[in-house]
């Protein structure tokens, strides 16, 4: 676990292992969420759709879908 400080300007420096972990550079955007009381940072994908692509895979039966969108048009 890495650790680091806020500096005057309210600025970090985000240790090297956790950068090379997210493979980000300077320049790259990251996104910070905080969740009761604890701070989550990821690398912003590049491509959205990428990386939402496949999220609910398995989440629905076999064929769920289909059925689904058919009884729409009834």
């Amino acid at each position: 676990m890495g650790q680091a400080k806020i500096s005057q300007k309210n600025q970090i420096v985000i240790p090297k292992q956790a950068r090379e972990e997210m493979k980000v550079h300077a320049g790259d955007d990251i996104l910070v969420e905080a969740i009761h009381g604890i701070t989550i940072l990821m690398p912003k994908p590049k491509k959205i759709g990428r990386f939402l692509k496949g999220l609910s895979e398995g989440l629905y039966s076999k064929g769920y879908l289909p059925r689904e969108r058919k009884s729409w048009r009834n």
